[in-house]
């Protein structure tokens, strides 16, 4: 799975690190995500899946790697 993230409408709720923690950061100036690891484990194909639907800005989009 590969991760997009649209920074530019980030709002810095910030539930994308609670649902991933491992995953996902906050820039700690103004609480837009950060992606920690790019390469995703399979271990946290559903806690992403779970921060891309909370997000409240849509700004995750999750793809399929080919």
């Amino acid at each position: 799975m590969k991760i997009e993230i649209d920074i530019d409408k980030c709002v810095g709720a910030g539930v994308c690190v609670l649902a991933a923690p491992t995953v996902f950061d906050q820039n700690d100036d103004d609480g837009v995500i950060i992606v920690l690891n790019e390469t995703l484990p399979p271990s946290q194909e559903a806690a992403v899946r779970d921060a891309a639907a909370r997000c409240p800005a849509s700004v995750i989009r999750l793809t399929e790697k080919q």
